[in-house]
């Protein structure tokens, strides 16, 4: 009798255990081997998933490589993709991370991965984040979970943050940034608000934070204000139609505020479509591609433009899909089985409202509380023209202490840059699109290192 009764209680606790361990959603390993890449990884990486949300309903997946240097002291950053929707794999892969893709013709095989000297992993420890649901790896368990507004996924960053340092507790000292481009422009201010309100009020971990970096960040609706301003300073329209544009729109060319009355601004709108059309946005100096995708079927397309071809950058990121597709990749990034059907680099069926379209507000009152930011900017993107961030920047108006200037790489003029009195660095990045660091990946590198250390760029 007391062999069973012990028997009863050994069995109640081994089921109490197994229910406490699938219970947990978070799981995190190490990834020594990626295939395509020949070797093992001469650098930390470790993926994992992260449950937030009510009941942990959003997975969020993550990729997390080591500072290179001294992991126990260098910065940890927090990077988002844009979209939004894209996959944090674009940070990883193809801007900021260690390694890349070799860009050669498509041959059937795995796409081969090699080593990068410019990755910000050099000096800082780097959580490439997919988010929301439905980016990348991350999924929801619910239909409910999987759709949400930037504010909801934003607040679930910040709780996916405290969670992981819960876990990872060795880096809770660490000097801690949030960073991101393109559309991450609008959740990046709202997540470090988010932290910065949470470390006021006591919430632990306390988490050491010390400002944002932010690339061709999207701020505010634009719209095509500052799209024309460049067309005209890159040579793309005449200076006559731009004073004409400037007296009949009155400085206002977005079309939903153009009255229907208004011929001559309508006409003049007409003639700068006109003459942009077949301008690749995202860089003016490099192929346009876009159209033939627009008029084209998939099938006549490939037959037009093979898979093969890397005339276009979106080309190179089609090696991508293949690899992060690829059932030997997702065994060797732990990806739990069943999730993610298909894998998409920027996910199109994606369930978000978007509900903030101005996040000026919120660099200001960062900026009162003192926290560091490096806003770059590709000068040759037209999508979200470095003159349209140097505006807001400028709006903030707090004094300028290091004037407009060049900054230098190798001797060279890497791009121009400007520091305020609110620990706020601009840089423009040149030759450089959308975003700066796959364009240019040297100077972007230079750029980081400089300022993540303290210093001038």
């Amino acid at each position: 009798m007391y062999l069973f009764f012990i028997l009863i209680i050994t069995i109640f606790f081994n089921i109490n255990i197994c229910i406490a361990v699938s219970s947990s959603s978070s799981s995190s390993a190490k990834v020594d081997y990626l295939p395509g890449f020949h070797g093992p990884l001469p650098f930390h990486l470790e993926t994992g998933y992260v449950g937030v949300d009510v009941n942990e309903d959003v997975q969020l997946f993550y990729y997390f490589i080591q500072s290179e240097s001294n992991p126990e002291e260098d910065p940890l950053m927090l990077w988002m993709s844009g979209g939004p929707g894209c996959s944090s794999v674009m940070g990883f892969l193809y801007e900021i991370g260690p390694i890349q893709f070799e860009a050669v013709k498509y041959n059937g095989s795995l796409p081969n991965l090699f080593l990068t000297p410019y990755s910000w992993t050099k000096m800082a420890s780097i959580i490439f984040l997919d988010i929301p649901a439905g980016t990348g790896f991350s999924y929801a368990r619910t239909t409910i979970a999987s759709s949400s507004t930037d504010i909801q996924y934003s607040h679930q960053a910040y709780e996916f943050m405290r969670k992981w340092l819960e876990t990872h507790p060795e880096f809770v000292s660490n000097p801690f940034y949030v960073g991101g481009d393109s559309y991450s422009g609008i959740p990046v201010p709202i997540i470090t608000q988010l932290i910065s309100n949470g470390n006021e009020v006591n919430t632990k971990p306390y988490i050491n934070l010390k400002g944002y970096v932010l690339g061709n960040p999207l701020t505010f609706p634009e719209g095509d204000n500052y799209q024309i301003r460049f067309a005209n300073g890159m040579g793309l329209i005449s200076d006559e139609l731009y004073k004409s544009l400037s007296h009949s729109c009155q400085g206002e060319y977005r079309l939903d505020y153009i009255s229907p009355n208004n011929d001559g601004c309508l006409r003049n709108i007409e003639l700068y479509q006109e003459c942009i059309d077949g301008i690749e946005p995202s860089h003016v100096l490099e192929p346009y591609c876009r159209s033939s995708i627009q008029l084209a079927s998939q099938k006549q397309l490939n037959e037009e433009r093979p898979f093969s071809s890397l005339h276009c950058r979106g080309d190179g990121y089609k090696l991508v899909n293949y690899w992060a597709n690829d059932v030997n990749v997702r065994k060797a990034l732990h990806i739990r089985k069943g999730t993610v059907k298909e894998w998409q680099r920027c996910g199109e069926d994606l369930n978000v409202t978007l509900t903030v379209y101005d996040v000026r507000p919120y660099h200001l009152n960062l900026s009162s509380k003192g926290y560091r930011s490096l806003i770059y900017s590709g000068d040759h993107d037209m999508s979200i023209p470095h003159q349209s961030t140097e505006a807001w920047v400028k709006d903030l108006n707090y004094h300028v202490i290091d004037q407009w200037r060049s900054w230098k790489v190798h001797c060279q003029i890497a791009g121009y840059t400007e520091s305020y009195s609110n620990m706020m660095t601009f840089a423009t990045v040149k030759g450089a699109g959308h975003t700066a660091p796959e364009y240019k990946p040297k100077e972007c590198f230079a750029m980081f290192k400089r300022w993540i250390s303290h210093e001038p760029l």
